[in-house]
């Protein structure tokens, strides 16, 4: 004898748009407001949540307060988490808009998490002939 599930009941209404992380976020390149690349999302802050910890039934849910990205490469090949130390956070508040890309509403150059695309424009593509000009 099996048991059949209850009727489902309708997902509460809520305000404001709801995200899958790892569909909409996770793995995203993220632009700066000129559309210049700045990094790519690595893993999420959330606020309202405890680590390792259920969440009850009518509890409200957890809020994103920031992107984070970090030397992840190590651990998604080998496994674990690199140190919450590592990572950079890009606050939600400066996001701007959620599509193909992540979108900021501010100069990436102000970001820390830009300073791997600094030193590659600045130390190897200045330096490949041609490299130091826009072709546009």
């Amino acid at each position: 004898m099996s048991a059949q599930p209850g009727p489902l009941r309708p997902a509460p209404k809520v305000a404001g748009r709801i995200l899958d992380a790892q569909l909409h976020l996770l793995d995203r390149q993220v632009l700066d407001h000129d559309g210049v690349p700045v990094t790519t999302v690595d893993d999420l802050e959330l606020a309202g949540t405890a680590v390792d910890q259920a969440i009850e039934p009518g509890t409200a849910a957890p809020v994103l307060t920031a992107l984070l990205t970090g030397p992840v490469l190590g651990t998604r090949i080998f496994g674990g988490r690199p140190p919450s130390s590592r990572l950079i956070r890009i606050p939600w508040k400066d996001v701007a808009e959620v599509g193909v890309v992540v979108r900021l509403g501010v100069s990436g150059e102000s970001l820390d998490a830009a300073w791997v695309e600094r030193w590659v424009r600045d130390k190897i593509i200045a330096r490949i002939p041609g490299g130091s000009h826009d072709p546009r």
